[in-house]
């Protein structure tokens, strides 16, 4: 099942479709949106994942999307389909 991930790239925020089927974190897809090649970075997470623990391998993460000049990427809350339907229109 997909779902909506919201990211902002040098100062413009944006929504895309993402799902774990075809990305291994929400970093990746946004990445992957925008164009950008993280062949490099995912060789150097899997050697960090490795010595180092989970706070360490997300500031690092963190750190470098900044620099790409990303901003804040997050997962939306999901809905229920039956919910969707419901909602009157604004």
């Amino acid at each position: 099942m997909s779902r909506q991930l919201q990211y902002t790239y040098k100062g413009e925020t944006k929504v895309i479709t993402f799902s774990y089927q075809q990305h291994r974190s929400a970093h990746e897809a946004a990445a992957e949106a925008e164009g950008i090649d993280l062949t490099n970075f995912l060789k150097m997470e899997l050697q960090l994942e490795m010595v180092a623990d989970t706070k360490a391998v997300r500031n690092h993460r963190d750190s470098y999307f900044n620099k790409l000049g990303f901003g804040r990427i997050l997962l939306l809350k999901k809905e229920a389909e039956s919910i969707k339907d419901k909602r009157q229109p604004e």
